[in-house]
C-alpha cells in the first residue's frame, strides 16, 4: 500500500491539470483537465490503496473520482457501497471506468445486475445490461435470451442514450456469440436502425448492431 495522503493526490491531480485538456473532455460531458495515460502513470505510482479510494471518492471530484476507480479494490466494497457509488457516475467517463473497472470485477456483478435491472434510473439500468452483456458473452446459462430480445425489441429505439448504448451491445452480443438467434437479433437491429447512422473513424467497427454482428462474426469465423 501507497503512503500518499488525500491532499498529497489531490495535489498531483492539480498539476495534472490543463486547461485545453479540460475543454475538450467538456464537450464531451468530462468535467476534468487530464491527460489520461498520465492519471494512469500516477496510479501506477500510488498503487492499489482502498482507503485511499475511498476518500478520494468522497471529495465529489471527477479526476479525483477517476483515480479512486484506478486504485481500489473492487472486491472490497459491499453491494450497497457500489449501488451508492453508481448513482453519482454522472461524467461518461467516470460511469465508463466505475462500470469496466469496478462493477464487472467485484464478485458481486450477478447479484447487482439483478437488482439494477429494472432500475428506473437509466444510468443503473444501463449498468445492469453492461453486466447482462458480459454474461450473454461469457456465462449465458440461465439468462433467458429470447426475452432480452423481447425487451430490446420494445425499449431500444426510445431509451436514453447511455442506456440505449448498453442494450444494444447486448443486442450485437447476442448475434455475436449465439448463432441460433442471430437473424433475429440482426432483423431488429435492421428494423429499429439504432445507432446506424453513428459517426465510425476507418478501421472501426460500427456501433450499428447488424454491422457489429457481420464484422465479428466474420472474424471469429476467419
Amino acid at each position: 500500500m501507497s503512503e500518499t495522503t488525500v491532499a498529497e493526490a489531490l495535489s498531483e491531480l492539480a498539476a495534472l491539470e490543463d486547461p485545453k485538456m479540460r475543454a475538450a473532455n467538456e464537450k464531451r460531458g468530462d468535467d476534468h483537465g487530464i491527460n489520461l495515460s498520465r492519471m494512469r502513470a500516477l496510479a501506477k505510482r500510488i498503487k492499489t490503496d482502498q482507503p485511499l479510494a475511498k476518500e478520494l471518492w468522497r471529495t465529489g471530484d471527477t479526476a479525483a473520482r477517476l483515480l479512486a476507480l484506478l486504485i481500489c479494490t473492487p472486491r472490497a466494497f459491499t453491494a450497497d457501497e457500489l449501488d451508492g457509488m453508481l448513482r453519482e457516475t454522472d461524467p461518461p467517463k467516470v460511469n465508463d471506468w466505475f462500470v469496466n473497472y469496478v462493477a464487472k470485477k467485484t464478485p458481486l456483478a450477478e447479484e447487482l445486475r439483478l437488482r439494477w435491472f429494472d432500475d428506473p434510473d437509466p444510468t443503473v439500468a444501463a449498468a445492469a445490461w453492461s453486466l447482462t452483456t458480459v454474461r450473454v458473452a461469457k456465462d449465458p446459462v440461465g439468462l433467458d435470451l429470447p426475452h432480452l430480445l423481447d425487451l430490446i425489441e420494445r425499449d431500444l429505439r426510445d431509451a436514453p442514450g447511455r442506456l440505449q448504448w448498453s442494450m444494444n451491445e447486448t443486442l450485437a452480443n447476442i448475434g455475436i456469440f449465439h448463432p441460433p438467434l442471430r437473424p433475429r437479433a440482426l432483423e431488429i437491429g435492421e428494423r429499429l436502425q439504432v445507432l446506424a447512422d453513428y459517426p465510425t473513424a476507418p478501421g472501426c467497427t460500427s456501433p450499428f448492431a447488424p454491422a457489429w454482428i457481420g464484422e465479428i462474426v466474420r472474424r471469429r469465423e476467419g
